[in-house]
């Protein structure tokens, strides 16, 4: 007989047995709870993307049509108009920050304000929060706590030190384990987990803030949150879709899952011309417990919302869980005329379209954005748009974002000729275009290698400018120049893959290179998998075998460079000094490169870095 954890007052025990209502009258201990319906409103990865995407394309009513997606005073009025929802909760699932010109000038100030604007119950601190270091994430916190919000941040595998930015007494911390609400008056216990490997190994946290591992932290969580008498458990966590479905089998009690990290778009949205997703929403995985748990996870730089609707047993335990995540759009839109061009749709054709979205395709919603949001942005963006609005160059053709080739997520969904990036060999050629941009500026170097996680954007066809530059690479890293022996670089090239395959870290350690070619098997085993490594002269152009012996000159960030990404091998080089810093900030190369094209392409296929590409399930891909 298990020990009860909530108990019912006698005298409702005594009135639910005189009504023959509680089957443990008989004496069984198991504990009986109000039924309850519980919603939850969720956002994860908004990566300080204020603005809308424009001109992204969708198709409504079966026909292809561009509409503007998303934006943060869109969020904000979503979130507003489910207010009154039954037994609500509003959840921030992490990376918040980094990511656009907001970030880059504000570097948090504007996120905490706009967050503020939705007023979430929890928020987790997800890798990206850690870029800056601990002392910028405090910042952020600190203007996340003005104001009536002060919204809770969670994580219960995060241990700073004592007197580091965000623990400056033993008393005062900025990260609590878990929290408790009381929703129709149940208490539900909300804990937070950001991933750990990714966050050390990626971003910059203090090396005196512990992170500790994801499910033994969780578990420990909830065995706490179980001893004070509290059944209903909803984990917020920072660690991808895959490590959540993983994570939920290995737990017990857990009940509801609101993920982040891994941009996942989860339902099915092949109506609307996105037929990529990554599963279910919500997705339903079992416990430990044998007991259901409900998986959510809504897209990325707020261009999707998620609502999931939770029903809970008398036992405590799931009994059905629904919702859907939505693409908020714009109520502009514009079809090709027979010409080829596109053209903005009548008032009176906008308003059917916009009635039949709203009758039949639930997973599109038309949201107006929100005044108060969008006056309170504008006192960032009136700062900002005179740096954003300087033209660089053309994209005379749309740069998909893939990371690792083969992959499930489509991050270039929406944009015309990257609808089936993601299933093709040659990956991703806004990393690529990236590579060729470090090498034109690098005198020395032979090659250019570059991480797919540093690579943040897909480029539409059209206008470039300082923002696109900064938004698709918007760290602080600088270009390094790197002796490596030919055996090295393969090495290097092995441990970006292991990183991901066999390490179960980010995909963004993917690697990419200009100058640099090579055939990838991912289904074979590390040391194996690359093969046919060739190097492009780059006053030839002429490819010839990479030399094992040979030394080589090689340009990267400084931040694989140094071992970051699971790159051991560069790290240990970078550590015997044999590099030079060359102090060009990379995104200011990469506008260098387009000013000096004036118009970029994706490269020759030759050129690409992946030549042929075998899955890790053995699948070739085109």
């Amino acid at each position: 007989m298990s020990v009860p954890y909530r108990l019912k007052s006698m005298w409702l025990l005594s009135g639910l047995c005189a009504l023959g209502m509680l089957s443990a009258c008989g004496g069984s201990d198991e504990p009986v709870f109000k039924p309850l319906e519980l919603n939850i409103a969720h956002i994860n990865d908004h990566h300080s993307q204020f603005d809308a995407f424009t001109a992204t394309e969708l198709t409504l009513d079966g026909v292809a049509t561009q509409v503007e997606l998303g934006g943060i005073a869109r969020q904000v009025a979503q979130f507003k108009s489910v207010a009154g929802t039954k037994n609500l909760l509003k959840i921030h699932a992490g990376d918040a920050l980094t990511g656009t010109l907001y970030y880059t000038f504000f570097k948090g100030k504007a996120d905490a304000e706009l967050m503020n604007s939705i007023c979430f119950d929890a928020f987790v601190p997800g890798n990206h929060e850690f870029d800056d270091g601990d002392a910028t994430l405090k910042g952020f916190l600190d203007e996340l706590a003005k104001g009536t919000c002060k919204t809770p941040t969670v994580s219960s595998n995060i241990a700073p030190a004592v007197g580091t930015p965000l623990l400056s007494t033993a008393s005062t911390g900025y990260l609590k384990p878990y929290l408790v609400k009381e929703i129709d008056g149940v208490k539900i216990g909300l804990i937070g987990i950001t991933i750990k490997g990714k966050t050390v190994n990626s971003s910059r946290p203090l090396a005196t803030t512990v992170f500790s591992d994801e499910v033994a932290s969780a578990q420990k969580a909830i065995d706490e949150l179980k001893s004070q008498g509290i059944r209903h458990i909803v984990a917020i966590t920072h660690q991808g879709y895959d490590a959540d479905k993983a994570m939920a089998a290995q737990l017990t009690d857990v009940d509801v899952i609101i993920g982040g990290d891994s941009h996942s778009l989860l339902g099915d949205f092949s109506a609307v011309g996105i037929t990529s997703s990554s599963g279910a929403y919500p997705t339903a995985i079992t416990n430990k417990s044998g007991q259901m748990v409900c998986i959510g996870q809504a897209w990325e730089y707020s261009k999707a919302f998620g609502l999931m609707n939770v029903q809970f047993k008398e036992d405590g335990s799931v009994k059905s869980c629904g919702g859907q995540a939505q693409l908020l759009i714009g109520d502009s839109f514009k079809r090709k005329d027979a010409a080829g061009a596109w053209q903005t749709l009548s008032a009176a054709d906008a308003t059917v379209l916009k009635a039949n979205l709203a009758a039949n395709q639930p997973r599109v919603k038309v949201v107006t954005p929100d005044a108060t949001a969008t006056a309170a942005l504008k006192v960032y963006s009136d700062q900002v748009n005179a740096e954003k609005a300087k033209t660089i160059g053309t994209a005379t053709e749309s740069l998909c974002l893939v990371r690792a080739p083969g992959e499930s997520t489509n991050r270039s969904a929406g944009i015309a000729g990257c609808e089936s990036a993601n299933a093709l060999a040659r990956g991703s050629d806004a990393a690529q275009v990236v590579a060729e941009a470090f090498l034109s500026a690098s005198k020395r170097a032979q090659f250019a290698l570059q991480n797919a996680g540093g690579v943040r954007i897909a480029v539409p066809a059209g206008t470039l400018s300082m923002n696109t530059a900064f938004t698709i690479l918007p760290f602080t890293n600088v270009l390094v120049e790197m002796d490596l022996k030919g055996s090295e670089v393969l090495g290097a090239l092995e441990d970006g893959l292991a990183n991901h395959l066999d390490n179960g870290q980010s995909n963004g350690s993917h690697p990419y290179a200009a100058g640099l070619r090579w055939d990838l098997d991912m289904s074979k085993a590390k040391g194996q998998r690359f093969s046919n490594v060739q190097v492009r002269n780059r006053s030839t152009g002429a490819w010839t075998a990479l030399d094992p012996s040979a030394t080589y000159v090689m340009v990267t960030n400084d931040f694989i460079a140094a071992g970051q990404d699971g790159y051991a091998t560069l790290g240990a080089a970078f550590k015997a000094g044999r590099y030079v810093n060359t102090y060009l900030l990379y995104t200011q190369s990469f506008v260098d490169h387009v000013q000096a094209k004036g118009n970029i392409a994706r490269p020759a296929r030759a050129d690409y870095s992946h030549q042929t590409v075998v899955t890790k399930a053995g699948v070739t891909l085109p």
